[in-house]
């Protein structure tokens, strides 16, 4: 409240609603049964030609008619000296004087004056209605929705948020001085001056929209959005305009200034599924509405405009500059000093929630929200700490980007999946598909496709604890079981082979008389005990991976094998936060499970290493790392599995065609192996080298995250030039120690990087040239963004590269990456 406006009393009670609207209603009708007989009166004129078109013009005018007559009348009587005869209307005595004579002389004007008057009374009969049909004060209750989740990863980093965030509601006690002016100012510089509707504004914005041949400019108070945002529907209509204005009236006149600014921030929407103003505060910022500093609270001042669009998490840049407009019209408006807002301009905004999800990790979203609601079904803003390594996610979605996008046409292989498990069962990460903005659907986790040799496992695991070991010799031959007769992929048959040499090869008849023998029964229930929930048609067939599962369930057995549990339990949440101190959720102790048989668990991973080192996974070897695998091919090529196990991770990888249609004779050992390599051989490296993580089963929260303050720094999303060169918003920015490619590389950084926020700065000990901003080192979720092109093989680095960049493009070249695979 400014000091030449006193403050206005708040009404004790709202009238009855209901009451209103009823004799609002009686008052309508009766208004109605005029304008009708006036407007087909009028009409009835228009029909009948000259004379009848002058009689109906004197009903339509109606008691001002008669009023008028009468003055006439009388002004004549006063002339003459004589008075009118009784019972005989003036205007039959003199058919010819005064305005009804004219208008039948001039039956045009007659009908030029309905003409005028339909309009009007089209326009009157709106606002009537209008008003007859006005909602309640409050009517409108915002839907509930889906809860807020912030998502963590699992060192406690944020990297996603997903629902409507309602925060507190901010009262006028904890409403920074500053906020109020800034919007104000922004929004409706006229607030404390007008009644609910500003002619003057309404008149300014009708010049200027029509100056500017467009809508640039709206004419609505905050009372009007208030009344809207609590009271109507988002409707475009005439309708909806005039109610607006009506109920702007109603809650001048029975709420103050403050409760209505209060109650305009409270539900205001601004933007990242933040409605209110505390809710956005604390998505944006990390901190309640009431400790925001002057330049955050002109940011989220000039957010209500347009939130979608200038949501600092997905247009950092465009939220900045809109909130220099807002710093500006305070300035003109005298809430604060020129000094004052060049101040709040050069301090750092700093973002405490990420940029906009990264679009790879919707799939793992998807899964963990789910598994959020089931629990903990709390209402309210929770957090979630997830089993999520960003570092990992990162590089698994970057490998079957770069083996696709290399391969993929020519082996007519357009989508691909992965899992990653831990010993434990932690989902570390989740490749669904190729694109989420393009396909939601989850293929690690929805997708049901034939196994194939992937299969195998359980009938030869059922084979070891039943007796047999490796080296259990059987013979490869042609056979028949009922009406089926299996067939080698090699097409033909080797003879007396082990069942170590067996496996590593697939070959098919022996899997087949494994299963004959010990029995198909028993081969299901060791793939129940492994956590294989899919449909098992008991039928001969299944030994060779007949039946249809998800990449999960079949990575999940295998990871059973690694850590000898049946089931292994795989989840991908933590712990689940509230407001409150205490977790709502703690994964509790991993259950007892039955543990494999020791002889047997180790006779099938001597088996799963096998394969790697002399059988069809031969494409999935690393040098100085133990490696075990199976590869799965169906009929057709229509799938193509690989599921192999290290140590300390089981990785799962399947690639196909989403409409089932075959692959250029792409097996497990072809794309799928060579995928597992490239993840797996860089996982190990990072995995080594990680940072240090809070304890997730403490819930601790995630380190503050460290504040670029440097000068000359730049953050936002940048568009890629090549895959050595960003720009932010007009500002061309090259990354220290690299030679940029275009084409098809910097295709894949600009997919990378989509609407994902980087960082850059000088490099240390050097300046920065503000006109010639070269040089930069840039860093994505805390990692150094050349580092990871020229790793990957995206870019070569230049003769200023420092000796880690170089060592990264050494790396590159070794494993024959990206560019380094073209010139082989």
């Amino acid at each position: 409240m400014t000091d030449q406006e006193p403050e206005r009393p708040k009404a004790p009670d709202v009238p009855d609603a209901r009451t209103a609207a009823r004799e609002a209603g009686q008052a309508a009708r009766v208004l109605f049964r005029h304008l009708g007989f006036l407007l087909a009166t009028a009409l009835r004129g228009l029909a009948r030609g000259s004379l009848s078109t002058g009689r109906a013009a004197r009903r339509m005018l109606g008691t001002l008619g008669s009023r008028l007559t009468a003055r006439t009348t009388s002004a004549r009587a006063s002339d003459t000296g004589t008075p009118p005869a009784a019972g005989i209307a003036p205007a039959a005595q003199t058919p010819q004087s005064g305005w009804r004579g004219r208008l039948r002389q001039r039956p045009y004007l007659a009908a030029g004056l309905a003409a005028l008057a339909l309009p009007l009374v089209f326009v009157a009969c709106l606002v009537l209605y209008s008003f007859a049909t006005l909602p309640p004060l409050g009517g409108v209750v915002p839907e509930g929705g889906q809860r807020a989740l912030t998502v963590e990863a699992d060192d406690g980093r944020v990297f996603a948020t997903r629902g409507a965030f309602q925060g507190q509601k901010l009262t006028a006690a904890d409403m920074p001085a500053h906020l109020a002016q800034a919007v104000v100012s922004i929004e409706d510089r006229r607030f404390y001056s007008h009644w609910g509707v500003d002619p003057r504004g309404l008149v300014r914005a009708l010049w200027r929209n029509t100056v500017s041949g467009g809508v640039r400019e709206g004419a609505s108070t905050i009372t009007q959005q208030y009344v809207r945002l609590t009271s109507l529907t988002q409707e475009k209509t005439l309708r909806r305009k005039i109610q607006e204005a009506f109920l702007a009236l109603r809650v001048e006149s029975t709420m103050s200034k403050e409760d209505i600014l209060l109650g305009y921030l409270n539900t205001a929407y601004f933007g990242a599924g933040a409605y209110g103003i505390d809710a956005a505060s604390r998505r944006y910022f990390g901190k309640g509405a009431k400790a925001l500093t002057l330049p955050e609270a002109a940011m989220l001042a000039g957010l209500v405009r347009a939130p979608s669009q200038l949501a600092p998490t997905r247009n950092f840049g465009g939220a900045k500059e809109r909130a220099d407009i807002v710093l500006q019209t305070m300035v003109e408006t005298g809430a604060i000093t020129a000094a004052e807002a060049d101040k709040a301009r050069a301090e750092t905004i700093t973002l405490r929630t990420p940029p906009e999800t990264p679009p790879g990790t919707n799939y793992f979203l998807d899964m963990v929200s789910a598994d959020a609601k089931r629990l903990s079904d709390t209402s309210g803003d929770v957090t979630l700490r997830t089993t999520l390594n960003l570092d990992l996610q990162s590089l698994a979605e970057g490998v079957i980007a770069r083996r696709l996008d290399a391969e993929g046409a020519k082996k007519k292989a357009s989508q691909g999946a992965m899992v990653v498990l831990n010993k434990e069962g932690a989902i570390l990460a989740m490749v669904g598909g190729r694109d989420y903005e393009d396909s939601q659907f989850n293929r690690a986790t929805q997708a049901k496709r034939q196994a194939g040799s992937l299969f195998k496992l359980f009938v030869y695991l059922t084979a070891y604890e039943k007796g047999l070991s490796p080296e259990t010799v059987l013979v490869d031959r042609p056979i028949q079981i009922g009406d089926w007769e299996p067939q080698n992929a090699s097409g033909r048959f080797r003879g007396a082979v082990p069942l170590r040499t067996a496996f590593a090869q697939s070959i098919n008849t022996i899997a087949a008389q494994l299963a004959d023998e010990i029995g198909m029964a028993s081969v299901i229930e060791t793939a129940r005990k492994l956590g294989v929930t899919s449909d098992l048609p008991n039928v001969p067939s299944l030994a060779l991976g007949s039946a249809e599962v998800s990449l999960l369930e079949m990575t999940r057995a295998y990871a059973g094998v690694l850590a000898s549990a049946q089931p292994l339990d795989t989840y991908g949440v933590h712990a689940i936060r509230g407001p409150g101190p205490d977790p709502l959720y703690l994964r509790p102790d991993a259950k007892p499970t039955t543990p494999l048989p020791g002889e047997s668990r180790a006779m099938m991973l001597d088996s799963l290493q096998a394969v790697v080192d002399s059988g069809t996974g031969r494409a999935a070897r690393i040098t100085n790392l133990a490696v075990g695998g199976k590869t799965g091919t169906t009929q057709d090529y229509r799938d193509a599995w690989f599921v192999g196990v290290t140590p300390d991770l089981v990785v799962g990888v399947w690639v196909g065609n989403d409409d089932n249609s075959s692959m250029n004779k792409v097996g497990g050992g072809d794309l799928p192996a060579a995928i597992f390599k490239d993840f797996t051989q860089r996982a190990t490296v990072q995995m080594a080298s990680r940072r240090k993580r809070p304890s997730a089963a403490r819930a601790e929260p995630a380190p503050a995250a460290k504040e670029t303050s440097a000068a000359g720094a730049l953050r936002g999303v940048p568009e890629v030039i090549d895959t050595g060169t960003l720009s932010f918003r007009g500002r061309t920015v090259r990354l220290l120690g690299v030679d940029g490619e275009r084409g098809a590389l910097a295709r894949q950084l600009a997919r990378y990087l989509r609407r994902r926020e980087v960082v850059c700065a000088p490099a240390a000990g050097e300046a920065t040239d503000e006109a010639q901003p070269a040089g930069l080192r840039c860093q994505i979720d805390g990692d150094d963004l050349a580092s990871l092109i020229l790793t990957a093989g995206g870019a070569r680095a230049s003769e200023d590269a420092p000796s880690d960049l170089l060592a990264a493009e050494e790396q590159a070249r070794s494993e024959r990456a990206g560019l380094w695979q073209r010139e082989r």
